[in-house]
């Protein structure tokens, strides 16, 4: 038997999380991407390592791929969660504080689905505090006893088995990777990695003893008649297997950070000019103002040489369409199917034919459904955990409209400047070519505030 067997990732995982290292580096912006060294930017045959390390402690990263999952994911989050009239009483207070840290249902779905759509799938896992000494629903209350959700990383799902019965698959075996912290000394404390195993009716938790091989730490019983985590898909794949529809801008990034690297090393050449002399004989060459450089041979010269600026422009417009790619893709997911004429008939007649992001909220109004659902079987509650809306009246008719809307949302939370706004406008049509930036931010600066706009305080 192989000790190390309940640590190790399933073929599934393995598949499924190729592309998370590069969406996390990427989550983590220019210090995460510069910490992965040559992973993402690569040092030139022949560069020395100190040439390359100026390289790489002076690249930026343009971070397209973290601010559009972040526009994409709040957009079904603009408006607040509701819940239908079905829903328990009891359900409506626990989901003020969903997790019992503060984070109410709307706030703790919109990270999960942040989750999903950059990775491509997430997890909620609905647990139960340890009662011990307690007999009563009156000394559960009492002692603040009831179901919790708790946010499952994809990278912590190491594996599971299933079922299929009846025409439903279901969990039989579900295992965690977990991180606790446990008091070391009077001030120090230490982490210890452990695996929970999640099985029908009971659970185990496994750690490392002190010959490094994973041991049985703790077992016991639950109350859950089936395992209490809910997937929440992106781009769904199977079960428990999903993938993110926004991997290939991830790709398209990490190229931006090393085309952008190239770029802005060239410039860095093309700035510092390189004095060239020729047939000046060998005395030292004076170089200022009030000094002059005399050869009598009839062949001399001596001049600077600059770059033509050809490579700069090339790399420029190269930069520019990589930042064209990322946009589109990330738009994609808000354009309509073609055949619908409005955002509410989409929804009333023909959900088929919604935008991709609109279909994936639909996924997770229904795992938030299961989710609530198993709240109320821990809880003994007899009741149906009832629905939940999410916003989605948010899709567009196509792709311009689209990546001007992420421009947009992205100008507002101050990722992207009013001239860079203006000129993208510019390229698609929507402002005329002839109109200029300097004249037309003098225009607007003269604007006068529009009528209920401006709030005047006492």
């Amino acid at each position: 038997m192989d000790d190390n067997a309940v640590r190790k990732t399933s073929a599934a995982v393995d598949a499924m999380s190729i592309s998370w290292p590069t969406v996390e580096a990427l989550q983590g912006g220019t210090a995460a991407m510069r910490s992965a060294n040559k992973k993402f930017l690569p040092q030139f045959p022949g560069e020395t390592d100190d040439a390359y390390k100026a390289r790489l402690n002076t690249a930026t990263l343009f971070p397209a791929f973290s601010r559009t999952v972040e526009v994409l994911s709040a957009k079904p989050f603009s408006r607040q969660i509701t819940l239908d009239e079905e829903v328990n009483e009891q359900l409506h207070e626990w989901c003020e504080d969903v997790d019992m840290q503060g984070q109410n249902l709307h706030n703790f779905i919109a990270g999960i689905a942040t989750l999903a759509l950059s990775h491509g799938i997430a997890g909620v896992l609905v647990d139960y505090p340890k009662a011990l000494g307690v007999s009563t629903k009156a000394e559960e209350k009492a002692k603040g006893l009831r179901p919790y959700m708790v946010a499952i990383h994809p990278s912590s799902v190491l594996g599971w088995r299933s079922k299929t019965e009846g025409g439903e698959t279901y969990l039989t075996q579900l295992r965690l990777l977990e991180t606790v912290v446990e008091e070391d000394g009077d001030f120090g404390e230490k982490a210890i990695e452990q695996v929970r195993v999640l099985l029908l009716g009971s659970y185990q938790v496994w750690r490392k003893n002190d010959k490094e091989k994973w041991v049985l730490y703790e077992e016991g019983p639950t109350s859950f008649s089936r395992i209490p985590y809910v997937p929440f898909y992106a781009r769904r794949l199977g079960f428990m297997v999903g993938a993110s529809p926004l991997a290939e801008l991830a790709y398209l990034n990490v190229k931006h950070w090393q085309s952008q690297s190239d770029q802005d090393n060239i410039l860095h050449v093309a700035r510092v000019p390189i004095l060239f002399g020729k047939m000046l004989g060998n005395d030292a060459i004076k170089i200022g103002g009030s000094q002059a450089t005399l050869s009598d041979h009839k062949d001399a010269d001596l001049r600077f040489v600059e770059h033509t600026g050809a490579a700069i422009e090339s790399g420029r417009n190269s930069l520019l369409d990589l930042e064209d790619q990322m946009r589109q893709i990330g738009a994609e997911l808000l354009v309509i199917k073609p055949g619908n004429t409005s955002k509410s008939q989409t929804l009333a007649d023909d959900q088929a034919g919604m935008c991709t992001l609109q279909r994936y909220v639909e996924g997770w109004e229904n795992s938030v459904d299961e989710v609530l659902d198993l709240m109320c079987e821990v809880a003994k509650i007899d009741a149906e955990g009832g629905h939940v809306n999410i916003y989605k009246d948010f899709g567009v008719t196509n792709l311009t409209e689209a990546s001007l809307q992420l421009l947009r949302e992205m100008n507002v939370d101050g990722t992207l400047s009013d001239e860079t706004l203006f000129r993208e406008g510019q390229r698609r049509g929507i402002i005329h070519p002839d109109t200029n930036w300097t004249e037309e931010s003098e225009r607007i600066k003269a604007n006068r505030p529009k009528p209920g706009t401006v709030q005047v305080s006492d």
